[in-house]
């Protein structure tokens, strides 16, 4: 089943834990949104700038690849995505957050996004 997701730090370089989720994402046949401070295109898709907060609907999963410091300025937004889960992959728990999107009914997870995919968790 294809779960739109929004990749919240996206980045186009190939080194970059976000950028191998995002061509796994992709390569699973899940619909990706990637959102990040900088340009650039991933497998086909622009990658969203941050900044401007864009707007994305029907929001399966958000998947964080920005550290807690980094994330505080957005919090706001990544909850307005009002997605079914938020995966916290390993770096980016942030304590906040996850208190807010419980009681705003998400799904919180620990989790490695590639992990869960190769492991059918996904």
């Amino acid at each position: 089943m294809n779960k739109k997701t929004v990749i919240i730090g996206a980045s186009v370089n190939p080194s970059r834990y976000a950028y191998i989720a995002a061509e796994m994402l992709s390569s699973y046949g899940h619909e990706i949104v990637p959102i990040g401070l900088r340009n650039g295109e991933l497998f086909g898709k622009p990658v969203l700038p941050l900044k401007e907060k864009p707007s994305v609907s029907d929001v399966d999963t958000v998947t964080l690849y920005m550290n807690p410091v980094n994330q505080q300025p957005w919090l706001d937004y990544i909850l307005s995505l009002k997605p079914k889960r938020i995966i916290f992959n390993p770096g980016t728990e942030n304590t906040e957050l996850e208190i807010r999107a419980r009681r705003a009914g998400i799904e919180v997870v620990h989790g490695c996004t590639l992990v869960m995919l190769r492991t059918n968790q996904y």
